[in-house]
């Protein structure tokens, strides 16, 4: 099933990609990448894979919107900017929330998209 949004709640650990449209929700989990080497560097690369996955399952989604702690995103960001542009324009708003349900998660994101999509004179589809 292709949906239109998406909402993504993710800390450097784990993500919660939640796509929806006007009656339905579908959830996917990314987790992390755990390597336990002495090698420098390795929390980065465990860092860049893990983001990579996440922008893999966000691939093809028409507007995103990422929430979670403020370093994730502002890390997510980043990563997103430098190794995968193509995704940015899909992201259309980055919020700082906690630890919200799927519920609470897609009723935040639908407000947030009905506000989005207005401002940008897209209608939203049903």
């Amino acid at each position: 099933m292709s949906l239109f949004h998406a909402v993504v709640w993710l800390d450097h650990h784990s993500a919660n990609i939640l796509q929806f449209d006007a009656e339905h929700v579908q959830a996917e989990k990314v987790k992390a990448h755990t390597h336990h080497t002495k090698q420098h560097g390795s929390t980065v690369r465990s860092e860049h894979e893990f983001f990579a996955d996440v922008c893999t399952a966000l691939a093809g989604i028409t507007e995103i919107l990422v929430v979670g702690s403020s370093t994730a995103q502002k890390d997510f960001k980043h990563y997103v900017e430098k190794h995968r542009a193509a995704l940015l324009p899909s992201i259309v708003g980055y919020e700082s929330v906690d630890h919200p349900s799927d519920k609470q998660l897609v009723a935040l994101a639908r407000q947030y998209f009905l506000k989005h999509d207005r401002m940008a004179g897209v209608p939203t589809p049903t």
